[in-house]
């Protein structure tokens, strides 16, 4: 499955190699060239939609994952990213092509300046490996930024007990949305000082320093209790 596809710079070759493609293209002056350029190809079924809102599972039925390719469109890719994530249990794996900066992102550890929302939230249900970096003279024209190609892998089974994904997502875009105040301060409408000291969490910490399964912890405690707000 490509995710836009545009004018088939990739849609040719993996066709070439697949033999049959489907791929999601929002621009409906696109489709018939595409179609045409295609044909010799293999067999390519373009679906007219919106990736941000694409049912993506639907295209599995009794058929084997899906595996994800494309150059996301770099304005979006965050939402594309989190769209793809609640619909996980149907991929296989996703190869995409972003802006090195939201793969460093995506793969960066706690600790880290880069370590954030984006980071806890694909690594706790995907394997995340950037494999290459592409400079701005690979394409015409010339993007004014650097891209990077990336493997994200679905995890088969779950990393961690989370009792509500919801409320782990609240958790976390809470705890980064002050990313210079502590998380006594960020998550107190959540869980209090001594809850976090209770889980072997230090309140003085700020979010970039908590690994991934300090969230879920966290979370599943807020969960637990209700929310404090």
């Amino acid at each position: 499955m490509e995710i836009g596809p545009g004018k088939g710079a990739i849609t040719r070759g993996l066709l070439h190699g697949a033999g049959e493609l489907d791929a999601v293209e929002l621009d409906r002056d696109l489709i018939q060239p595409l179609q045409k350029s295609c044909a010799s190809f293999g067999e390519l079924r373009i679906h007219n939609a919106d990736a941000l809102t694409f049912d993506f599972c639907s295209l599995t039925g009794d058929k084997e994952a899906l595996r994800l390719v494309g150059n996301l469109p770099y304005n979006i890719s965050t939402p594309i990213l989190f769209h793809l994530l609640d619909q996980a249990r149907c991929v296989q794996d996703m190869h995409f092509m972003l802006q090195k900066e939201v793969v460093d992102r995506m793969a960066a550890g706690p600790g880290s300046k880069t370590y954030g929302r984006l980071s806890v939230m694909l690594q706790e249900r995907c394997e995340v490996t950037p494999l290459f970096d592409i400079a701005p003279d690979a394409f015409k024209p010339a993007p004014k930024v650097n891209s990077s190609f990336v493997c994200l892998v679905p995890f088969q089974s779950p990393r961690f007990d989370i009792e509500d994904e919801g409320m782990f997502g609240k958790v976390v875009a809470q705890a980064f949305s002050q990313r210079r105040k502590t998380l006594r301060n960020t998550l107190k409408g959540y869980l209090d000082a001594p809850g976090m000291e209770g889980i072997g969490i230090d309140p003085g910490l700020r979010a970039e320093n908590l690994g991934v399964g300090d969230f879920v912890r966290i979370a599943n405690l807020a969960c637990k209790r209700g929310s404090l707000a």
